[in-house]
């Protein structure tokens, strides 16, 4: 064999694996677990179970989102979260998006907040009047109680602040949304859980008192680095603080989604698609 017959050979076989391993990095669903222990959780919460899931920026992971939905089924949650950018703004497709949402409302209550995308697609007035037509809870602001028996918590829902006032910073729209989903919460010291888009925030969130909060938003930082992390993220530059997993401040627990698509780059690398599963419990 030639030897400008055998780098054709290896160049070929290189690509193919590179095509391989791209096409797996972008679209092999991993699954994440977590568990949460407080002596705020009530006893008849233990063992509850809360699937987290961001960032599908419109992709479809086969007829009527199977590939999501098999694996959310395997988990058995009671709750399904989803913290923001269901939809792309620049290759808005609502389909993936509610079929995704039609499957999961069928397998447990599924509550959703906005994330940038939805506010910068101009579209979000009848998107969510399909998402609450599904039987989605569309939190924008406000609260909900979650009970078992005489015991509760609590979970809390922001707009994106994208979607506030553009008079004033993000920062203060958050605060102020924040500030308005508490209104009505009169039990002290309840299990608090705030569902919002945006994990650079954290400091802020923790103000409230909020026991554990789930972001999406930062895409896992894209492109992952072994023992250093993401490479870059919306809203935190490059080399980010808060991509993926649990991190801790004060009395809070924030857990950041990966998420399951891309937008602007259309490529991740070591930062597979994710869904988390989140458990909680009380501590005594």
């Amino acid at each position: 064999m030639s030897k400008k017959r055998r780098f054709f050979i290896i160049l070929i076989v290189l690509v193919t694996l590179l095509i391989v391993f791209f096409n797996y990095e972008n679209n092999s669903i991993m699954t994440s677990e977590i568990n949460i222990r407080s002596n705020k959780v009530p006893h008849n919460f233990d063992g509850f179970r809360i699937v987290h899931l961001s960032d599908l920026h419109s992709k479809a992971f086969g007829k009527n989102q199977s590939g999501v939905i098999q694996k959310v089924k395997e988990l058995n949650p009671d709750l399904i979260v989803f913290t923001g950018d269901l939809v792309d703004q620049k290759n808005y497709d609502e389909k993936p998006s509610l079929d995704l949402m039609q499957e999961s409302v069928k397998i447990s209550p599924v509550y959703f907040v906005t994330g940038n995308h939805e506010r910068f697609s101009g579209k979000f007035s009848s998107l969510e009047e399909k998402l609450r037509g599904l039987g989605v809870n569309v939190m924008r602001n406000t609260h909900e109680s979650i009970q078992i028996g005489q015991e509760e918590i609590h979970i809390l829902g922001i707009d994106d602040p994208s979607m506030g006032n553009e008079s004033i910073t993000e920062y203060s729209a958050a605060e102020e949304a924040i500030k308005n989903s508490l209104q009505g919460i009169k039990k002290e010291g309840s299990f608090k859980i705030l569902l919002s888009h945006r994990p650079e925030l954290f400091s802020l969130y923790t103000q409230f008192d909020m026991d554990l909060i789930l972001s999406g938003h930062a895409h896992g930082g894209q492109f992952r680095i072994p023992f250093i992390g993401g490479v870059i993220a919306p809203n935190q530059g490059f080399f980010p603080q808060y991509t993926s997993g649990k991190y801790k401040m004060n009395h809070s627990s924030m857990i950041v989604s990966r998420g399951i698509g891309n937008s602007v780059i259309p490529q991740r690398v070591l930062n597979r698609p994710e869904i988390i599963s989140i458990t909680l419990s009380p501590l005594n």
